[in-house]
């Protein structure tokens, strides 16, 4: 079965944003074992989903990896702000 990622980094990062209007998630780039994911939030969101060092955005970097291995695919997301 496949994984919508956009979907579920939407479901992951929609509760932790202040301006959820302004949540992009699309895929940037996908073949055979490679799948790109670029995240945009509003600026005064940018640290909420970054979170201190980094955390919060390693910790939805890992629930994607460990679904896309399942797969045997790579992801990389990319997350930025307007």
């Amino acid at each position: 079965m496949a994984v919508n990622y956009e979907k579920l980094i939407h479901n992951l990062i929609h509760p932790l944003v202040i301006h959820p209007e302004d949540l992009m998630v699309k895929k940037f780039s996908e073949d055979e074992h490679m799948l790109t994911i670029q995240v945009i939030v509003h600026q005064d969101d940018l640290g909420r989903v970054i979170g201190k060092n980094g955390r919060i955005a390693n910790a939805i970097r890992t629930i994607c990896y460990a679904s896309a291995s399942r797969e045997g695919k790579k992801i990389t997301i990319n997350i930025d702000s307007f």
